[in-house]
């Protein structure tokens, strides 16, 4: 475990009470906590079944035991909680950060406390959200960082941190769509640059069959699926809850008509070799990991003459890894972004 959380975990333990739930963290560092903690009735909750599969790893390897949940929200768990532990990234995503506090709220029981463990000193983000959402906050802060806690009083209506986008089909009708963004989701209130240049480069035929991996809110597979109508059908693929949650409801609010929506972190069981087209915008910090999921996911997806397009900004190592599986692609650049197309041989 970091040593900054380390020490501010000790500094809140004498208020933790099970039954516990450590909101998200680092695989590792929830591990890390819940043998720390060594507290029973502890659940960790993940909203991304990747990772929520390497903490269970993670638990097994040390010998710990705890309750490992998935859901699109902290608060689809129920109020059973006397305590909500969040150890809070010292960067990250502000919006997120609101959220976890918002929704740890409605999971606590009453008088339940949110512990959160923050590696800043004098942490200045925090005091004013928790003060937001439990009326009260207290602190203690120290050279490791900034300990927190709120607790819960009367109920409260449950607010959704969420920004809806709006996205002009290319060579499309007049009208823009309009997407859903929420924290925690592949670019939270836009449609990035990557994704844009992988619509424009993308060949979508009428009646294809569309694979959308790492599908995000979905803006590229409803693009790519109003496109390939009529006859054509998309499904939308990532290992976060949320995001999968978010691409069905954009899908069926844009006039998508034959979709489905799958949480999978293996791309397993979706249909060998049903697929005329698959759209990959793959994240840049899993060291290709996630790039090389989707390209082999890719190969077994495709019919043969299927088609693959992947957008990256690191161009050689995917080319690399695409040229294994499917031979050498085609690049195009758009957007400051190469757009690397191939087919299934």
């Amino acid at each position: 475990m970091p040593s900054p959380f380390l020490d501010l975990l000790a500094a809140a333990r004498p208020r933790l009470r099970p039954p516990v739930a450590v909101a998200l963290g680092a695989p590792r560092l929830a591990a890390d906590l819940v043998t720390t903690l060594g507290l029973p009735d502890t659940a960790c909750y993940q909203m991304d079944l990747y990772q929520a599969d390497r903490l269970r790893d993670d638990l097994r390897a040390i010998g710990a035991e705890a309750e490992v949940v998935t859901a699109a929200d902290l608060w689809d768990l129920p109020a059973r909680f006397q305590t909500v532990l969040y150890p809070s990234p010292p960067r990250g995503e502000r919006e997120l950060k609101r959220d976890v506090v918002e929704q740890a709220y409605h999971v606590l029981r009453p008088r339940g406390l949110l512990v959160v463990l923050s590696p800043v000193a004098r942490d200045q983000f925090f005091p004013a959200v928790l003060k937001k959402v439990f009326g009260r906050v207290a602190l203690t802060a120290g050279r490791s960082g900034t300990v927190l806690w709120g607790q819960r009083g009367d109920d409260r209506p449950r607010r959704r941190h969420e920004i809806t986008f709006h996205v002009r089909p290319p060579g499309g009708p007049a009208r823009s769509l309009v997407f859903k963004s929420r924290p925690g989701v592949f670019t939270y209130g836009r449609m990035d640059e990557g994704a844009r240049g992988l619509i424009d480069v993308a060949e979508v035929r009428p009646g294809d069959r569309v694979a959308d991996l790492g599908c995000g809110t979905g803006a590229v597979g409803v693009l790519a699926g109003l496109r390939a109508a009529p006859g054509g059908s998309v499904t939308f693929v990532d290992s976060n809850l949320r995001a999968v949650a978010l691409a069905e409801e954009n899908a069926r609010a844009n006039g998508l008509g034959d979709f489905r929506a799958v949480a999978t972190a293996t791309l397993e069981g979706l249909g060998a070799g049903r697929f005329d087209l698959a759209l990959a915008n793959p994240p840049y910090y899993a060291q290709q990991g996630v790039a090389r999921l989707f390209v082999e996911g890719a190969k077994r997806l495709l019919r043969r003459g299927g088609r693959l397009y992947v957008v990256t900004k690191q161009a050689d190592a995917v080319g690399e890894i695409v040229g294994e599986h499917f031979g050498e692609p085609h690049v195009e650049l758009r957007r400051d972004y190469a757009v690397l197309a191939v087919k299934k041989r």
